[in-house]
């Protein structure tokens, strides 16, 4: 399962590098392999979790930053695209989309997997500007109902229904 993941490009409260942590420590028993869109603010805090873990990460770097010192062990790709164009690339390539928060970049990322109809997960009650997508849009987006977008306050229970929908859906593949 590739699991692309929206965070904040600034440093995570305390708060959230917990909830962070959890999630990503639950989000092993999918096997999955996260895709970031960098290494700085609660990206790396995902990614050094993640590491610890022993779970694959790639991280698509946007052109402005390419050069960013990473840890070993991570997958980068140098993507050539301003941070936007990196944001299309990182959410057409996983299957589903997790926010753990953020700003515009995050959002825009959530806007983005909508559109191309990815199931969306998002961590609410993060302190950041995300959480009032939960307000503005309970379930969809627009009338067009692409997707609906699935909120939890609970980065395991999260997880485990992440790791849930992508059993059942193995379940019922013929061949």
């Amino acid at each position: 399962m590739l699991i692309s993941i929206a965070a904040h490009s600034e440093e995570p409260n305390e708060k959230l590098i917990e909830k962070t942590q959890i999630f990503v420590r639950n989000i092993k028993l999918c096997n999955p392999t996260l895709l970031l869109g960098g290494y700085w603010g609660l990206m790396k805090t995902i990614i050094d979790e993640a590491l610890k873990e022993n779970i694959r990460v790639v991280i698509i770097l946007p052109i402005e930053r390419e050069n960013v010192k990473l840890p070993q062990g991570v997958i980068p790709i140098k993507s050539g695209c301003e941070f936007r164009c990196r944001s299309v690339i990182l959410v057409r390539s996983g299957d589903l989309l997790v926010s753990l928060g953020g700003g515009v970049g995050t959002e825009i990322e959530i806007m983005i997997a909508y559109a191309m109809g990815k199931p969306i997960y998002a961590l609410t009650n993060t302190g950041l500007s995300t959480d009032y997508f939960s307000k503005a849009f309970p379930n969809y987006i627009d009338d067009r109902r692409i997707v609906s977008i699935k909120y939890y306050d609970d980065p395991e229970k999260m997880a485990k229904d992440i790791c849930k929908a992508e059993t059942s859906t193995k379940n019922i593949e013929i061949g």
